[in-house]
């Protein structure tokens, strides 16, 4: 991977802000970067929604690492220097269900509509996968009939969370956003057919004091010797 022999100031301080969906990845590619370069990297990983808002209000950070479509518009809105967008990763959805509940089926697409419409109660994520979700029950023709049985969670909440409670008998998340947790089983991927793709990319904000130091960074997360990170925790290289 790139070698950074020292060449930043010590004691250099990047603050980040991203997502949940890339917060075990972005823990594990940052401790990277830290190992071959003076450089402390704080990123904090909230609800999508929240972390846009927020940069949109004006807190200052050095880097934010969001849904691609997010970071094209925070700079469109002129919040991110316009070419500083880095795709980082890309991550799919699966769902999981409580531990000791019967594994549904997610072999095809009619097999996922299936297990929908047998589950007493589902949870989906208010981020793009949601919304994209809400958008294939709609095609299915169900959205109205499983609309009272939708646990809508919270920005920051991970579904995973409600569905280790026994809150929701079929969550839908990233992928990343599964894996390790406790009191949960993964049931699978959807499958390709009706497979939701997000990438996740970088921008950098006008306001950024260390924009060298972040384009090194992410100059190190997407290095070929990245790849093998970023699919431990469920995610492909962008």
């Amino acid at each position: 991977m790139t070698n950074h022999p020292n060449q930043f100031k010590p004691k250099t301080r990047i603050q980040g802000i991203s997502s949940m969906a890339t917060r075990q990845v972005l823990a594990e590619l940052v401790a990277g970067f830290e190992a071959v370069s003076n450089v402390s990297v704080s990123i904090e990983s909230v609800g999508g929604v929240d972390a846009a808002r927020r940069v949109q209000a004006g807190e200052a950070f050095e880097v934010v690492i969001l849904a691609s479509d997010a970071i094209d518009k925070l700079i469109a809105a002129g919040h991110l220097q316009p070419g500083s967008r880095v795709d980082l990763v890309r991550s799919g959805v699966a769902a999981a269900v409580r531990e000791g509940t019967p594994v549904p089926d997610l072999g095809s697409e009619d097999a996922v509509r299936s297990a929908v419409l047998a589950a007493p109660s589902i949870s989906y994520s208010t981020g793009p996968s949601g919304v994209a979700l809400a958008q294939l029950f709609e095609r299915w023709g169900i959205a109205q009939q499983i609309q009272s049985r939708i646990v809508q969670a919270p920005p920051g909440v991970p579904v995973a969370s409600l569905v280790a409670r026994g809150e929701v008998a079929l969550g839908f998340q990233q992928l990343s956003e599964l894996l390790g947790v406790a009191g949960i089983t993964v049931a699978g991927p959807l499958p390709p057919a009706i497979q939701i793709v997000t990438t996740f990319s970088a921008g950098i904000p006008f306001r950024a004091t260390h924009a060298d130091v972040v384009r090194a960074m992410l100059a190190h997360m997407t290095a070929p010797e990245a790849a093998e990170a970023k699919r431990r925790q469920g995610m492909e290289p962008a």
